[in-house]
């Protein structure tokens, strides 16, 4: 008496979804690192064998042709103090971390300025370095 079985199981594989969901894992990845831009400018940073493990809550940049910015929004020295007094105060912030991103060609002078400013707010302030 012989049996045959009702269902055939197939032994092909369909590799369709499997691409599919390549295609969408890729396409996802390449979004969100484009949608990652902690500082748009383009700086050559002094280099540093140290580097700090804190985190800041913003970033003032100063580049070559001496234009400051507050992340990525040109302001002058003379405005960079109330603009950060500002959003640090709507905010509620109380011990700020500021980043300072000098070129390395910027004269010392500049630097010092937004250090100033800085200690003569009490505010934390960290040099931007590139490591070697």
């Amino acid at each position: 008496m012989a049996l045959k079985r009702r269902n055939k199981i197939s032994a092909e594989f369909s590799m369709a979804s499997m691409t599919d969901l390549v295609f969408l894992l890729l396409i996802f990845f390449m979004i969100t690192s484009t949608l990652v831009a902690p500082n748009a400018l383009k700086l050559l940073l002094p280099k540093s064998p140290h580097q700090t493990p804190a985190t800041a809550i913003t970033s003032i940049s100063i580049t070559p042709s001496l234009d400051y910015y507050i992340e990525t929004t040109p302001v002058s020295l003379e405005d960079i103090e109330g603009i950060l007094k500002n959003r640090f105060a709507a905010e509620n912030i109380t011990e700020p971390t500021i980043s300072l991103h000098a070129d390395r060609t910027v004269p010392i002078e500049n630097v010092v300025n937004i250090m100033n400013i800085a200690r003569d707010n009490k505010w934390k302030l960290i040099l931007a370095t590139t490591a070697y």
